[in-house]
């Protein structure tokens, strides 16, 4: 299994198995990243957000939908993406670093929490849910 470092990160799949990509935990930039790949693109976001994100699952006790977006569109209200942009979320705000790649937070964390072992992740076509273990 991969360490999901930069030298062997994990390769997943979006939860609604369209694309695959890369991700690896990187404590060494600042602030510390969890970095996706997708394609020649990459986004960071804040590797609090792992920690964070399944305190927010075990908090709510149940399956929460994933509403991954583009972060120039609205995230669907109480979903993921939109805690993962909420001021109310631990980080303040956005976890993702790279203004105008700061959103699909619902896309691209989730598999990382399941590869993990920290969370359950539907593979649907559409609308797919999370929740803690």
């Amino acid at each position: 299994m991969s360490q999901g470092v930069r030298t062997d990160p994990w390769t997943l799949t979006t939860p609604s198995g369209g694309s695959t990509f890369t991700a690896f935990r990187d404590e060494a930039l600042d602030p510390p990243a969890l970095v996706v790949k997708v394609g020649t693109t990459e986004l960071r976001y804040h590797l609090s957000c792992i920690d964070d994100l399944v305190a927010m699952l075990k908090t709510a006790g149940d399956w929460v939908s994933l509403g991954g977006t583009d972060q120039q569109k609205p995230a669907p209200e109480g979903s993921v993406e939109a805690w993962g942009r909420s001021p109310d979320n631990p980080a303040g705000g956005w976890y993702g670093l790279k203004k105008g790649l700061r959103g699909r937070f619902g896309v691209y964390v989730p598999p990382v929490l399941e590869v993990l072992g920290l969370a359950e992740v539907e593979h649907l076509p559409r609308n797919n849910r999370m929740r803690a273990v």
